[in-house]
Formats: C-alpha cells, structure tokens, sequence
C-alpha cells in the first residue's frame, strides 16, 4: 500500500485546501472496512492464487470472476504508470533536467517499469528480498515527517477550508476518491495466498493490522505536509516530503527523504508488477483468461503475462506525456482507483452469498460488513466524475468479447 500514492497524492489536494485531510478520514474508514472484508474472504478461501478472482469465482461463478480478474488487472498496469510518474517526480529532486524535459522523463519512467518486469521474472524468494528491503526504508521518512512535522503546522495553511470551487460534499467525495488510491493493494496478501506459511490466519492478519498501521502513517504525515507548506507551493510540488523535509531539516534533509522516496516507489512497482502477473495467471489457469497469461518461465514466473502488461502501462504513459506531472498522475490515479473498485464490489457482494451457501441466513455482522463496504465503493465510483468512468466502462466492455471466445473454445 504505502508507496506513490502517499508520496505525490499531496500535490493533488493542495487544489481542495485542508478538506483534504477529511478524505483522507473517509479513505481511512473505507479501507479499514474494505480490509476486513478481505480478510473474512482470506479465511474462507486459503491457498489459492488470485485473491478477489477467487473470492469472485467462489460466490458468483465465471463470469463475474473474469469481469474482476480484467477489471483488477486494467488497475495494476494504470497503478504501475502512476507509479512511475511518481518516481521521476521525486527523481527530480537529483536530476532537475527531467522536470522541464517530458520525453526525458516518460523513458526515464519506462525504464524502471521494464527493470522491475524482468526482477519479477526472477524466483520469487528474489522479489520478496526487494519487496522487505524497500517497506522497511519507506516507511521511516514518512513516519518522521508525520512526527517531526506537527511541531512545524501552520495552522493558517488550513484556512480556507475548502479552497476548490466545489461544494463541501462535493470536495469530500472529490478527495476521498483521490486518497482511496493510496489503500489499493489491502487485498495483495490474499493474491499470493498459497504462497503464504499459515494463511488463514496470516493473510488475514497481514491485511487488517497493515490497513490500521498505514491509516495512522497516511493521516499523520499528510497534516504534518499540509500545514508546513502553502497551499499554493503545495499544488506544484513534484516531491511534497522532499520539500516539507528541507523546511524544518534544511537542504540536505530534501535529498534524504526524496532518495527514501525513490526507494519507496520502487518497492511499490516491484509488489504491483508482481500482481500483475499472477492476477491473469490464475485466470488462465481456470481457462477463464488467454492461455498466454498463464504460461511460466523455469522460476515460476508468469513472464508473458508480465511483459503484456507492461507494454500496456508504458502506452499509458506514453498518452498522458503532454500533460504536467501532477495532472497525469492524478489522471491515472483515478482510473486505477476505478478499475479497482469493480473487484471490491464483486468480492463484498460475493461474501454475502458464501455466508448463506454455509447454510445462515440472519444478518450478522459480517453481512453488514459487506453492505456498508459495498455502498462505500458505490460512493467512490461517483466520485471518480464521468470522464474517469466513462474511459472504466469502456475498458471493462472491450473484456467482454474476450469471454465470448474464450468460452466458446471452453
């Protein structure tokens, strides 16, 4: 979870002013609902690859299970070009040139996608290394600068409270939307749960405590980077804990937090380019994907599926290059956040259906659980505008000839 989203999501609310930290609240409220629904899912379905897939193929059969194993992979490869845009923007604090050159710093960008493709063509002990590696170097830049920096808020920096021409619900929604991207991936420990010592218990565990934990680092440090830079600065900044650092740490701070944020950026495309191969991978192998997608290389690597989906995320970024490093990421950001939410509500209406095929049928709590993450992710499709979902239903409907082929070879 923690990576681009945390690192650059900052500049993309400094339009909304402090209403800001309210959507990082409703966020926080969604993603904790959303995690123990996932993690009753876990329970319920251990060893098995594919998380949501699953969770969607066990309560609603084939179909709906293909609409989320694309729906979910169309979110990774936009994610992984999210990320990557991030990742120059913090690269910049280094190499200036890349803030004034678009072309120098989309292939600056590629190239990472395509290094972390051919990591993750490795064993997978290899990407687990990494993965360890860059979440323990991540986090401590952001958890000093949501300690450190509250002895540094300018309270003034709150005020007005909504800076955007939209209403307050409105702006809520708007920002909630934007904030939500930062919890994708709260599912991730299920997608490799036959992989996982222990997994009914570890999975479920791994994705409800690290829900709570990144709650309390996003909130913190996002007040703390509200209240140390203006709103105005904050809107163009291309590395917001960079230059909070370099405020109450000086020049030399910057460069240490945008180095850890280049890592945590890497980390985060190493774990999402893992995804997005084994989420296809276990589609395939149920024959509900192309076969292609399914094929391993000698380390158990969906390689094909990885280089597909790369090639994806870089015509993704290779569209979006004309516009400035804010505007593309928050672009991306949004049509991540929506692709994702189509295999959150499938899973919360899957749910329900399992807890009745075990025989129950009064409400209990786990039903509500799944009705209340279910009308939040309805709110958020809302929030995401028409533009957004008209470019995710036309994404989602370019599946569905796929399904007819492939189950008239079935």
């Amino acid at each position: 979870m923690i990576g681009a989203g945390i690192f650059l999501l900052p500049a993309s609310l400094a339009a909304y002013g402090g209403i800001g930290i309210v959507g990082w609240i409703f966020a926080s409220i969604g993603a904790m609902l959303l995690s123990y629904m996932f993690g009753a899912l876990s329970t319920m379905s251990p060893d098995t690859i594919g998380g949501p897939y699953v969770y969607a193929r066990l309560g609603l059969g084939d179909f709906a299970a293909f609409l989320v194993a694309w729906g979910y992979w169309v979110a990774v490869w936009a994610t992984n070009a999210a990320i990557a845009v991030a990742l120059v923007g913090y690269l910049e604090v280094f190499f200036p040139i890349l803030g004034t050159s678009p072309f120098l710093s989309i292939c600056t960008g590629l190239g990472f996608i395509w290094l972390f493709s051919w990591i993750n063509s490795k064993p997978l002990k290899t990407v687990a290394f990494v993965q360890l590696l860059t979440t323990i170097l991540k986090v401590i830049p952001i958890l000093l600068i949501g300690i450190v920096g509250i002895f540094f808020i300018n309270w003034d920096h709150f005020s007005p409270f909504n800076l955007s021409d939209e209403s307050t619900l409105s702006a809520i929604t708007s920002t909630t939307t934007l904030t939500l991207f930062a919890f994708l991936g709260m599912e991730s420990a299920g997608i490799v749960s036959a992989n996982t010592k222990d997994a009914a218990k570890t999975v479920n565990r791994a994705t409800i405590i690290g829900t709570a934990i990144t709650v309390v680092v996003y909130i913190s440090s996002s007040i703390a980077i509200f209240g140390i830079i203006p709103p105005e600065e904050l809107a163009l900044s291309t590395a917001p804990f960079a230059d909070a650092g370099q405020a109450f740490w000086g020049q030399s701070a910057k460069y240490i937090v945008a180095g850890c944020a280049v890592i945590a950026t890497m980390g985060a495309l190493n774990g999402w380019i893992l995804l997005q191969g084994r989420i296809p991978m276990a589609a395939a192998q149920d024959e509900l994907f192309p076969r292609i997608f399914g094929k391993t290389n000698r380390h158990g690597s969906p390689v094909i599926g990885i280089i597909l989906s790369s090639i994806l995320a870089t015509g993704l970024m290779m569209l979006n290059y004309s516009k400035s490093l804010v505007d593309t990421f928050t672009f991306m950001i949004m049509l991540s956040t929506l692709s994702c939410l189509i295999p959150y509500l499938f899973s919360a209406a899957s749910l329900v259906l399992l807890i009745f095929d075990t025989g129950e049928r009064r409400i209990t709590p786990t039903i509500w659980l799944a009705a209340f993450s279910f009308i939040f992710c309805l709110w958020i499709i809302i929030g995401c505008g028409q533009e957004i979902v008209f470019y995710g239903f036309i994404l989602l409907m370019v599946s569905v000839p796929f399904y007819v082929i492939l189950k008239r070879k079935k």
